[in-house]
């Protein structure tokens, strides 16, 4: 069973133990060649800011243009395949989640907000303050002076509440804290334990929730029940590995935990409207 490539950070100098961040300077990056890299995924944040730029980039399967004042947000474990032409510029910021936030907090929520979105495209006169913001950046990662990351988090703080409010209004932004708590939990463990179980009450039992509080939590915060949010999660994971890896149908669905290929082709096909096979003939 071949994996999805994953790319971890790689820092521009030798990091320290503790390092979770790396900011990079597009044009020094390019050295005057195209940034060409096929589909893959990363275990980190993903912050791709072009005051100038032509190419394509594709995440999860939507293509998005590349053009002059762009920001282009990824959150761990999307796939995404981008050609970058040479002569762009602007700034590449990678991150961990424990580097901004190291807990469920407000700044959880401001990440997960300006995250939300994986394309902006901004004014020229936007783009040159968020331009101004990540040129300090690369000056405190470079410098690494004293409390550089506390500055780099500031600015990141500047940055996504900018970003937030081009994203538009939160629904949950009304609601208490414990409830956004139980939401990114649950996210969270879709994400990480997805073959390990594909029914609501596996994920309540891990929260220590019913399955009704589960349910109204998801209902609640974003519209849609647990059930119908795995099936989203089993579905995109299902495409990132038949576009991803050349594994056969049966071994993806063995991945996802589907014992019954037939069940696992069926299931798809209803989500879809195509058979695995033919998604990928077709989007290949």
């Amino acid at each position: 069973m071949d994996k999805i490539p994953v790319r971890h950070i790689t820092p521009s100098k030798e990091p320290t133990p503790s390092e979770i961040i790396s900011v990079r300077d597009i044009a020094r990056l390019q050295a005057g060649k195209d940034m060409a890299q096929e589909l893959h995924r990363h275990d980190f944040f993903y912050l791709l800011a072009l005051k100038k730029g032509s190419g394509t980039h594709e995440i999860d399967f939507s293509p998005y243009p590349v053009k002059n004042n762009s920001i282009f947000f990824m959150r761990p474990g999307q796939v995404h395949r981008l050609l970058l032409k040479a002569g762009s510029t602007g700034h590449l910021v990678q991150f961990r989640h424990e580097f901004y936030a190291e807990s469920v907090t407000a700044s959880t929520k401001l990440l997960r907000k300006a995250s939300s979105n994986n394309f902006y495209q901004l004014a020229s006169n936007t783009f040159q303050k968020l331009h101004t913001i990540l040129t300090y950046t690369l000056q405190e990662y470079n410098s690494q002076q004293e409390n550089y990351q506390a500055a780099i988090k500031a600015n990141l703080d500047i940055l996504f509440i900018e970003l937030s409010r081009k994203a538009g209004k939160d629904p949950t932004d009304s609601i208490n804290l414990y409830m956004q708590e139980r939401l990114e939990s649950f996210l969270s463990l879709l994400e990480n334990n997805l073959s390990n179980g594909r029914t609501p009450s596996h994920y309540a039992a891990l929260l220590n929730l019913s399955t009704f509080q589960l349910n109204n939590t998801t209902k609640t915060l974003l519209g849609k029940t647990a059930s119908e949010l795995i099936n989203d999660r089993v579905i995109l994971e299902a495409k990132r590995y038949l576009l991803a890896t050349s594994n056969q149908v049966t071994q993806i669905a063995d991945h996802l935990g589907y014992e019954d290929v037939s069940y696992f082709v069926r299931f798809f096909k209803k989500y879809t409207g195509l058979s695995p096979e033919a998604f990928r003939k077709n989007f290949i």
